[in-house]
């Protein structure tokens, strides 16, 4: 569940916000069950750091409602056990949750060889020529995800994030340091 709502709360932020909103949900509410007999404006100013808090403390109120709706727990290890595009679907079925959620999910809270394509994943992708340019993210995740071994998918994602971070800047990339270069059809841009 801590990655689901992580995720959730990570939509549309960075990394460092989306973290500071989540240790303040945890500090809060040190339960789901809390969260879901508090006040939404509670939620709403524990997630504010986060940004969209009015948007995010309601769908965080809709999925956990819906989990315990539908399992009477807010365990998610059940998936698991699951095939693939079922956990995936059912996941995807939850309000708020698209494909990069749902893999996120799967893959670094259940180890699922699923591969979440954020925007630094998409752009390195694309600009490596791996994915065309006009591929929706929603089909980049299964492009990317066939095309990579189920045993590497991890450490793929993470090198793909790191890439475009440190080196395939979605403005100003440093292609002249970059350890691709040789490679990449859009050195320079």
């Amino acid at each position: 569940m801590f990655e689901l709502i992580l995720t959730v709360l990570s939509q549309h932020t960075s990394d460092h916000n989306s973290g500071e909103a989540m240790h303040r949900l945890l500090e809060k509410f040190p339960s789901w069950e809390l969260i879901l007999s508090s006040d939404l404006a509670e939620l709403e100013e524990a997630i504010r750091p986060g940004g969209l808090a009015p948007t995010k403390s309601k769908r965080i109120t809709y999925i956990l409602t819906e989990i315990a709706d539908r399992n009477d727990s807010f365990d998610l290890s059940f998936l698991e056990f699951m095939p693939l595009t079922e956990a995936r679907d059912w996941l995807m079925s939850l309000p708020g949750v698209g494909p990069k959620t749902a893999a996120c999910v799967l893959l670094f809270a259940l180890g699922r060889p699923v591969l979440p394509v954020d925007t630094h994943v998409e752009r390195v992708s694309k600009r490596l020529g791996l994915i065309p340019a006009n591929m929706t993210a929603e089909k980049a995740h299964v492009e990317l995800e066939e095309s990579v071994s189920s045993r590497d998918i991890y450490a793929y994602h993470m090198d793909l994030i790191q890439h475009g971070r440190r080196t395939c800047h979605a403005r100003n990339p440093a292609c002249e340091t970059c350890p691709l270069r040789d490679k990449c059809p859009r050195v320079g841009l």
